[in-house]
């Protein structure tokens, strides 16, 4: 097993590999950064995965959904996605949830982090008060066009953040989508190694008109 982590292994040791083995994490939504979520993560050595996703593939997703082939179309993405992480790594098991997220919440699963990877903000809204009522982290991440958005929560509240809306996305790139997508993998893995974590920062990350890609943080209210 230590030979499949060589790279890793020489950042933080076997030690700290054999834990992240004893990690459980939840993946809301297996779209654009779940599909980028299950590929960086998939094959970290973490435990356990559970995606949650009730959507099928459809044509205009896999430009950008990265676990998606011509071919999947009309299969549930969160097994689209366990199958690929299993078939990646042998060291970690990966369960797929066909439903929303609410209904995932109502099985008491207990995981370690929720990694947020939907494409609304009522999804959202719901993972933070399931996760203040566990005194659970979870990271959110939204994309939209050339621009997109990173938070590790622990202390602060989502709903005193943002507006609720049913506003969605619409057009996306994919490349932004990866790289959102790899700054919230990057933050569970850290985590998850116990190693050190900003936590109540809201990252905001967009290209101007130049193609220049700009970082912004802001501190949000503890509460």
């Amino acid at each position: 097993m230590m030979e499949y982590f060589h790279r890793q292994v020489q950042l933080w040791g076997e030690d700290t590999q054999r834990e992240l083995q004893q990690k459980k994490i939840a993946i809301v939504g297996a779209g654009g950064l779940g599909s980028s979520l299950a590929f960086a993560l998939g094959a970290s050595g973490i435990g356990e995965i559970h995606m949650i996703d009730f959507d099928e593939v459809s044509l205009h997703n896999i430009h950008r959904q990265i676990a998606f082939k011509m071919g999947d179309e009309g299969k549930n993405k969160a097994v689209v996605n366990c199958e690929l992480i299993e078939q990646r790594c042998p060291f970690v098991k990966a369960v797929a949830h066909e439903g929303n997220f609410s209904e995932w919440c109502e099985k008491n699963i207990e995981v370690d982090l929720i990694i947020d990877a939907t494409d609304n903000l009522p999804t959202r809204a719901e993972i933070n008060d399931y996760c203040r009522g566990k005194d659970l982290p979870w990271i959110y991440g939204s994309v939209e066009a050339f621009h997109g958005q990173v938070c590790f929560f622990k202390e602060s509240s989502f709903r005193d953040a943002f507006k609720i809306t049913s506003k969605t996305p619409a057009g996306i790139t994919a490349p932004i989508v990866m790289h959102i997508a790899s700054l919230q993998a990057n933050l569970a893995l850290r985590y998850l190694a116990g190693l050190s974590v900003k936590k109540d920062w809201l990252y905001y990350l967009f290209f101007n008109n130049e193609g220049e890609l700009i970082t912004q943080k802001f501190s949000l209210p503890k509460t």
